[in-house]
């Protein structure tokens, strides 16, 4: 189908319903291999108990690595890929920016910044979470930003400065607190850490997610027309009858937020929200109405297979997923550059 094709009504219908089933598969999947590997009949049959919709009999071991390890694993990854290509999409429009990211905010800095206080510094004396410290530390970072920038109605620039100037500051806090402060170990970890892990995320992080998923994309969806009017700049908008600075103070804090969860969670993951933004817009153009379902689908299926290749390229290892995703994603955004090339 060529991109022409992708680009009217029944080629989207049909790419997204090629996407939902490639997302099924590939979760399957992810749920299927491993040290234990598991026949996808079985898999199949494991939710189905757990759904209520069969009740037969499999392997306890089997069906404890299925339904609490690798499933909430894989539909986590499904969500921090589907949230941070919405993301990258929304701000590479706010910001007229094709280098724009979930990142640019200094979102991911903060983040950082407030897991390493709780893992080294020890802050909260153990009432505060590695995630709590690190979404606080997320909030932070992005009420800085805010701050800066006039809550985003200082334009598109100014913003971007801000979230530069707010990841820089962030990022020399986090080192700084690791040189003085923490021994080899708690380095090790918090780099582990900065680098993104699916490592020991369950069905209460999935559902968190999910929630705030739903709540974000809907929000995004909901001012699609805005943000097609403003990729044409902030006076284009304007004069279509929308409000330039509170539209862009809703979806600044929208993204912030799914960025701030999805960090909080599991990390720095970078990449996803730079590539798949870009590869959908080549494929089916700029309407945001189609891109942020398609940039939903395409980078949760990026996501969970960025996280089958982390557990399989070394024998009993887990590499980091930020390693993956850079490691797949700048070969992936080489040929989307060749392809969108335009002739001198």
């Amino acid at each position: 189908m060529s991109t022409a094709q992708l680009r009217g009504s029944g080629g989207f219908v049909a790419l997204l319903v090629a996407g939902l089933a490639g997302l099924v598969l590939v979760v399957a999947l992810a749920v299927s291999l491993g040290e234990l590997r598991v026949p996808l009949g079985t898999v199949a049959l494991s939710v189905g108990n757990h759904l209520g919709l069969s009740s037969a009999q499999i392997s306890r071991i089997q069906d404890s690595v299925v339904w609490d390890l690798r499933l909430s694993r894989a539909l986590v990854a499904a969500m921090c890929g589907a949230g941070l290509a919405i993301c990258g999409a929304i701000l590479q429009s706010l910001l007229r920016n094709t280098l724009a990211e979930p990142y640019v905010l200094g979102v991911s800095a903060g983040a950082s910044t407030g897991a390493v206080s709780v893992i080294i510094l020890g802050i909260g004396a153990g009432a505060v979470s590695l995630s709590a410290g690190a979404f606080l530390g997320a909030l932070a970072a992005f009420g800085f930003v805010a701050l800066l920038s006039n809550g985003g109605r200082g334009g598109a620039d100014r913003t971007i400065l801000a979230g530069v100037a707010a990841a820089q500051l962030f990022n020399a806090l986090t080192a700084y607190i690791v040189t003085t402060a923490g021994n080899a170990q708690q380095a090790r970890d918090v780099m582990f850490w900065l680098l993104g892990s699916f490592g020991g995320v369950r069905w209460p992080e999935f559902q968190l997610l999910a929630g705030v998923m739903v709540v974000g994309l809907a929000v995004c969806i909901w001012h699609a027309r805005a943000l097609d009017a403003f990729t044409f700049g902030d006076d284009a908008a304007a004069s279509m009858g929308i409000a330039v600075g509170r539209v862009r103070i809703v979806l600044f804090a929208t993204t912030a937020l799914v960025t701030a969860t999805i960090v909080s969670m599991v990390g720095s993951i970078g990449f996803v929200g730079l590539v798949v933004p870009h590869a959908v817009r080549f494929l089916i153009g700029p309407g945001h109405l189609r891109l942020l379902p398609a940039c939903a689908v395409i980078g949760a299926i990026f996501m969970v297979l960025a996280d089958i290749v982390s557990r399989s390229l070394i024998a009993q290892q887990t590499l980091p997923i930020g390693i993956v995703t850079a490691l797949v994603g700048v070969p992936c955004f080489s040929l989307i550059l060749y392809r969108a090339r335009r002739p001198e």
